[in-house]
This record gives C-alpha cells, structure tokens and sequence, in this order.
C-alpha cells in the first residue's frame, strides 16, 4: 500500500469484491489486494485535468458490487449439454449467468466499461472445464458436428477482445484443469504444459526442478509480461506475446519449440527440433493464429537457467530523447551481447515517474537540472542482465561505456530495483482510478530506428489532440532493427464512445505513421479492422486459406477474430501513409 496521503484523500475502494459480482470480474487480479495512485499523482491529476477535491468526494462510475444477472438464457439444447457433459463430467460444465460472464471478456477498456454498466453483449452459452487434451479433441469434434461457435478462456488478460464469444456457443475455460506439466526435459532443455498453466506456476516449476524432477540446477522460462501473473501459456502463444525480459530471451515464439492443437479436420503436432527445414515452419503459421484455426492443447518451451545473482542493474538519465535514442540503438548494435529489460522513457513518462517517486522535488531532482538534465527534456533509462557471469558483466560494461559516450548520468540500479517491485502491479491502479472516471489505456506498436522518432511524434501530437490528457511513451522489446513503442494515455473519460473514438484514433495514427499495429498485444477483434490495411489484400488471402483449411464452417473464435470474417464495411483502410 501506498504511504498515507497529507492531504485530502479520495475514498478509494478498498473492499474484497463481493462473490459472484460484476467487480469480482472486472478487477484485476487478487481479489484482496488493491493499489491505489501516490499522493504525487493524485495531485498531478487534478492539475493535468482541472479537478479539486470535490471532484474526487464521489464515486462517478457505478461499483459493479451487484450480483451478476443475465437476460440472456442459454441457446443449446439439453441434449448438446448432455453431450459435452459425457466427455467433462457434469461438474465441469455450467450454465450459470456469473461462469459465463466471468469468461465473456478481457482486460481492456471497453471490456471493464461494459462491466461497470452491467452490458453483457456477448456470453457464452455455456462454459466447459476440460481436464486434458483428449477431452478438448472430443469437444472441438462435437462442436463441428453440430456447428457448435468454441472459444478458449486462459488467463484472460486479453487487451483485443481475444476471447469475447461473439456468436455464443462454448468457452473453454482452461484455468481449472487443464494446466498440469506433461513432460520435463532437462537434456533437451524443454518443458511441454498444458496450453492452461499460468505463468507464476510455470516459473515456479522451472526454479523448483531440482526437488520436482531431479535436475542438476533451476531454470526459468525467461517470459514475464506485465500480465504475468494472470495470463497463461496458451493465451501467450497464440497472440505472440512478449515479456519484459525479451531483448534477452526474445519473444515467445523464439521461446516456444513445438505444439499441439485440436482443430476441426484434426490434430496438428510439431515436432521439437531446435531447427529445421521441411518447408514453411507449420510452429510459426499456428502461433498467432488467435484460437481462429484450432484450439492449442500442448506447448512445448525452451527453458533456460536461472541465475537471478547475475542480474547487473543499470539506470541512466539522458539529457534529451534524441541522445537517448541513438544510444540505445548503439547498444543493441554493438554486438556485445542483449540486456534483458531494456526500457527507455521519453520525457513526459520520465516527468510523471521523477514526480511519482518525488524525485524532481528532491535534492536530487534539483541536481539533476543543475547538471543540464532538464525537466520535459531528460529521458530515464533502465534495465539489467540476465546469464553468464561473464557475459552479464560485459553487457553492463558496454551499457555503461555507450550511456557514458552519449553524456548519460548514471543513477545506480537503484531506480531499477524500484521500477521492479512494482512491474506486475500497475494494471491494479487503473480500477481505483476508474471508479472517479479516470481511465488509462495502453496502445504498443513495432517500429523500425529509423522511423521511431516519426511514429513517436506523429501518434503523440494525435494523444495530445485530446485536451488534459496526459500520454507517457517507453521503448522496451529491442532489437537491432527496432525496438516496440509503448503509448500509454491516462484521460478523465467514462462513456464508451468517448473511449472507442479516442483508442480509435490513437491506432489509426500508428498505422498511418508506417508502424506495425501490434508487437505482441495481438490482434483479437477489437484491431482487427485495420489488419488487413496493416498486412494487404494478398497476404489477407492466404490466412484466409488457412482459415478455411482447418475450419471450414468457422466454428472457432468467430466474430472477427484476425478480421477473417469481417464484412467489407467493418475494415478500416488507412490508404494514407504520413
């Protein structure tokens, strides 16, 4: 929990949600844990946005306390639920009104908007537990027979309407079985799971191999997005995630090495070579396929040896975004080896962290403009190491030689540790900021060095188009050729179309700029209208193919997931590149 404020503070909701409710849904996370905003940017809001206290005296978005109720009863007949009951067993297939909402959406604004006014536009008929593989083969079967819609739930931290059943039928809910280790080999360096297993409970079976399986020594997977502790392998595969480590470890599908999916004209497999080539890599064409093409019962990961002591923490601040650019584009051009978090903040992001930590009314803070390191000019570096001893020591070195070359100021690790003990639970301040209409969303797209100051520019002058909205950007996910940029808004707004229009525009900008519209969120339903003006008609084709190919009479994740079967009328073209 944050420090007590000295000031006036709002009545933040601090409370367990009650069971079965509209807010035990839409929270994230632990259910009794909360995070509220620091004093500092609680007043910082109220300046940014014109507010005093008394705007903060009153809740100005409903709870979400009441107990779920639907409207909307279920469609399939008893003799289907019967079905799927003989393959699940009867406890593991509900039609209750709160199993089915709480599989129904994800975790993006518009999600916990709707949530918040009780809209239930789409939810499945029923939701389905399955305890293996050969149940999910049985129930993708029945569901082809009788031209059943399926839809898989994994983590359920989807930013894309991933996971929204648009068209009803069944969800697959993998968190209550289906997340159990099916092989672990420590010759081969692997793990094959379950497509359920969460993240922490992959991590924390990969440290624990000595006493699980007998190995010589720990291992990690190297993936922790900020979702991590409520997002699943299968959810991570399937879009293309990434995690914070990635300049390192890469993303997952440099992670992943095989995989199994259930799909309506049968199970395709890949084989767990370390490379190959048979022809166009099948691994890569069903990783992103989004649940369109089957449903993935198996994953098999590379893993890697954990040795959390070799982490060498680094924090640097730049006089200027420029400067701080080309640095880190030295950095991952050097060849001397990738840090693992590498994250580099522009000025306003640096601004609002300097003044959440009250470092810019610090003595430190002052120093810092004395020394030429401006306030709405400095850019705040950080990040650290992961392996060899050796090899950890060369990178930070390296860091330090470049960061020094470029007239960087070196902070310690300090600000490292800080940024890390809070890296998973950001996403808990944006419900005790919504409930006083505050809302904060994320946009990320790929860029390449060379267009990245274009794209930084162009989406923000669009983000700042909106009065008093505050737009933080970082650079994390690095490569030699680019790296992902993070646009992150915080905006008094609490009306669905005030949402969509603005989140609309924001990716219409990026698109324009030339960026990829996604590097690892994914697409889901929610951009797909704009992903065949990202990929073109030609390319559109062949997913199509691939579509029709193992679902036929698309059954699985319809409704525009990919823009597969959007009408012509719902694409969205960006013809004009700026």
């Amino acid at each position: 929990m944050s420090k007590p404020y000295k000031g006036f503070e709002p009545k933040w909701y601090l409370e367990t949600p009650p069971a079965k409710s509209y807010r035990s849904i839409f929270k994230w996370g632990d259910p009794n844990f909360n995070k509220i905003p620091k004093e500092n940017l609680y007043k910082l809001m109220k300046e940014i946005f014109h507010l005093t206290d008394d705007d903060f005296k009153n809740y100005d978005e409903p709870l979400g306390l009441e107990e779920v109720k639907l409207d909307k009863p279920c469609a399939l007949s008893e003799k289907f639920l019967n079905k799927l009951r003989d393959v699940a067993g009867s406890d593991n297939v509900s039609v209750d009104d709160y199993d089915r909402l709480s599989v129904a959406y994800g975790k993006t604004m518009f999600d916990l908007l709707r949530l918040r006014e009780h809209i239930a536009d789409n939810v499945p008929d029923a939701v389905v537990y399955p305890q293996n593989k050969e149940q999910i083969e049985k129930i993708v079967s029945l569901c082809s027979e009788e031209k059943i819609p399926l839809y898989v739930y994994g983590g359920g931290s989807s930013v894309t309407r991933g996971v929204e059943p648009i068209c009803g039928g069944i969800s697959l809910d993998m968190r209550r079985h289906f997340n159990k280790v099916i092989d672990f080999n420590e010759t081969d360096q692997t793990i094959t799971v379950e497509a359920g297993m969460s993240g922490p409970k992959l991590e924390e079976t990969l440290n624990n191999a000595v006493k699980l399986f007998g190995a010589k020594r720990a291992y990690t997977c190297g993936h922790f997005p900020q979702s991590f502790e409520y997002s699943s392998v299968g959810g991570w595969t399937v879009t293309r995630g990434a995690g914070q480590n990635s300049t390192y470890y890469g993303k997952i599908e440099d992670i992943v090495i095989a995989q199994e999916y259930a799909t309506p004209t049968g199970i395709v497999k890949t084989e767990a070579f370390p490379a190959k080539a048979t022809g166009p890599d099948i691994n890569q064409i069903m990783m992103g396929s989004e649940g369109a093409f089957g449903v993935l019962t198996h994953v098999t990961l590379k893993v890697y040896r954990h040795m959390p002591e070799n982490h060498y923490k680094f924090s640097y601040m730049f006089k200027d975004w420029e400067t701080a650019m080309d640095a880190a584009r030295e950095i991952m051009q050097c060849e001397c080896g990738r840090p693992s978090v590498f994250r580099l903040s522009d000025p306003e992001e640096t601004d609002m962290m300097m003044h959440l930590y009250g470092v810019s009314e610090s003595v430190l803070g002052k120093m810092l403009s004395n020394l030429g390191y401006k306030p709405h000019k400095r850019c705040l570096f950080l990040g650290f190491t992961d392996g060899e001893k050796g090899f950890c020591k060369n990178i930070a070195r390296n860091v330090k030689r470049i960061c020094k070359k470029h007239k960087a100021m070196s902070l310690t690790g300090m600000v490292t540790s800080a940024w890390e003990k809070g890296r998973f639970n950001d996403p808990y301040l944006r419900d005790t900021m919504q409930d006083f209409g505050v809302m904060t969303d994320t946009l990320e797209c790929s860029v390449t060095w060379s267009q990245m100051e274009h794209v930084h520019q162009l989406v923000r002058e669009y983000c700042h188009s909106r009065p008093n909205t505050i737009c933080m950007t970082h650079m994390s996910h690095c490569y030699p050729q680019g790296a992902n940029l993070y646009f992150i808004f915080i905006a008094k707004m609490n009306t669905l179309d005030d949402f969509v229009n603005y989140w609309s525009g924001i990716l219409d900008h990026i698109q324009k700029s030339g960026a990829a519209i996604s590097h690892h969120h994914g697409v889901g339903k929610f951009f797909a209208p704009w992903l065949e003006g990202q990929i073109g008609s030609r390319q559109m084709e062949i997913l199509k193919v691939l579509k029709n190919h193992f679902d036929p009479d698309n059954l699985m994740n319809p409704g525009g997931t990919l823009g597969l079967d959007l009408k012509e009328d719902e694409k969205r073209f960006i013809r004009e590149k700026w």
